[in-house]
């Protein structure tokens, strides 16, 4: 009787789970059945949506709900807190698997080489996302003793990263922040946070709907200055194709023409303003020097030799997430992605065997969550293929209990699907007692103890 196609995944973030999900779906799966095992160097699952999602942003966190349906599978296991490779290496899992995808994402800030990028107070937007998601492995605290503030970039992670910065802590606390994360932003002198893109309107990034809850909040009052409405024809042509670009070219449009009202805290979105030093004294942030941008008519600027230096003693760059290199698997430096084709890792022109990737690491940090469900398709088909054209080395020990073994006798204490339940349980009956839906547990031995098996 033939055995189940076994399979790791080294990731349980959405890209992960969308490729269990595809490989659950297949033919695969019915003939000879498969058997999926997911390796999370966190203790809990989900990736992303539990340490990239702003809290105050449940509907995308709703995202989880389906990602569960998924994980509850009986053919799919869950070892968390294992990390690669230090855990179990990639010969390691070609003991024990047919086939190895890797969804390890995108966790890093892409660096921005400007003058004065290194300065105390400068920092980047990934690192501020995983303090305030709780994230284990950053420090508890974080400085927030700047009243003005500027964030580089036009995409969603620097609205996330702006509203934050602008919300109170008692607006946030409905959501699940932890007590430190509560505490550090209740002291937040943040009063003015200025958003720079160095392109106009037509080309900002943001999403429509996290575009518009800015303006949600009874605290920040967005400002959006007249003369950075411009449209060449580049720009209109990128309105009349994109539907998105036309409804945040919008929104920004009539926020232009309003009266600035009276809220206490001033979000301010700046267009066509490039960049080119962040300002220090003493060895801090003082201000950031922009240099003024004109549109060439394709839609991309070109520099006036105007400059201005504005007043902020904080700098967040959100220019893009870096994935990090894997070891024992080829790396593109500047791209931050495993070379592939169709998601079959490359290394000297051919395909090292049995190993694929799908996600970020697959294709660079760009794009919705959803759009991850078409990388572990294509992934996922390539590696039924080599499967059924008999590609895939067979491993020597497949039994689903010599990885247990495996990690037990290396002394990895991992989590299961069966202990994020307890630690979901956990975090919502810390949650019940103040009248929210859940805290977030950040301490990793927390979060172990929390997702233990009771003892007899």
């Amino acid at each position: 009787m033939p055995r189940p196609l076994r399979v790791a995944i080294v990731g349980a973030g959405p890209a992960g789970i969308y490729a269990a999900d595809a490989l659950l779906k297949s033919d695969a799966a019915t003939d000879p059945g498969v058997s999926i095992d997911l390796f999370e160097r966190m203790p809990a699952p989900f990736g992303l949506i539990r340490y990239g999602v702003a809290p105050d942003h449940p509907r995308i966190k709703g995202i989880i709900t389906a990602l569960h349906q998924v994980l509850d599978k009986p053919q799919i296991r869950l070892f968390g807190n294992v990390d690669y490779p230090s855990d179990i290496g990639l010969d390691d899992l070609r003991a024990f698997y047919d086939a190895v995808i890797f969804s390890t994402g995108a966790s890093a800030d892409r660096a921005m080489d400007i003058p004065g990028i290194g300065l105390d107070g400068s920092y980047g937007a990934a690192d501020f996302v995983s303090w305030y998601d709780g994230h284990p492995d950053v420090p508890r605290t974080w400085p927030l003793d700047a009243e003005k503030v500027a964030v580089l970039g036009v995409g969603n992670v620097a609205l996330d990263v702006a509203r934050i910065l602008a919300k109170t802590a008692d607006e946030l606390l409905p959501t699940e922040i932890p007590p430190n994360v509560y505490d550090g932003l209740a002291a937040n002198k943040a009063r003015e946070i200025h958003v720079f893109g160095r392109r106009g309107p037509a080309q900002a990034k943001f999403s429509p709907m996290e575009l518009r809850e800015l303006d949600h909040s009874p605290t920040i009052e967005v400002v959006v200055n007249p003369e950075d409405i411009d449209y060449d024809d580049g720009s209109i042509a990128t309105r009349r194709s994109n539907k998105q670009a036309d409804m945040v070219a919008k929104t920004l449009e009539n926020w232009a023409i309003r009266d600035i009202g009276d809220r206490p805290h001033k979000l301010f979105l700046h267009f066509f303003e490039s960049p080119t030093e962040v300002v220090g004294e003493d060895g801090r942030v003082v201000g950031l020097r922009t240099e003024r941008t004109e549109l060439d008519g394709t839609g991309n600027v070109t520099g006036t030799g105007e400059t201005r230096t504005w007043d902020v003693q904080a700098v967040y760059r959100a220019v893009g997430y870096l994935s990090d290199e894997l070891p024992k698997l080829p790396f593109d430096f500047t791209t931050g992605t495993v070379p592939h084709e169709g998601g079959r890792v490359i290394e000297a022109g051919e395909h090292l065997a049995s190993t694929y990737v799908t996600g970020w690491i697959k294709r660079g940090p760009v794009g919705l969550i959803g759009h991850t469900k078409g990388d572990a398709n294509e992934t996922v088909a390539h590696l039924l293929e080599d499967h059924g054209a008999g590609r895939l080395p067979a491993p020597a020990a497949p039994q689903e209990d010599a990885v247990v073994d495996f990690l037990a006798g290396r002394g990895v204490a991992y989590t299961t699907w069966e202990g994020w339940h307890r630690l979901d349980s956990a975090e919502r009956a810390l949650g019940a007692a103040e009248g929210r839906e859940r805290v977030k547990i950040v301490e990793r031995e927390d979060m172990l103890r929390a997702s233990a098996a009771p003892q007899d």
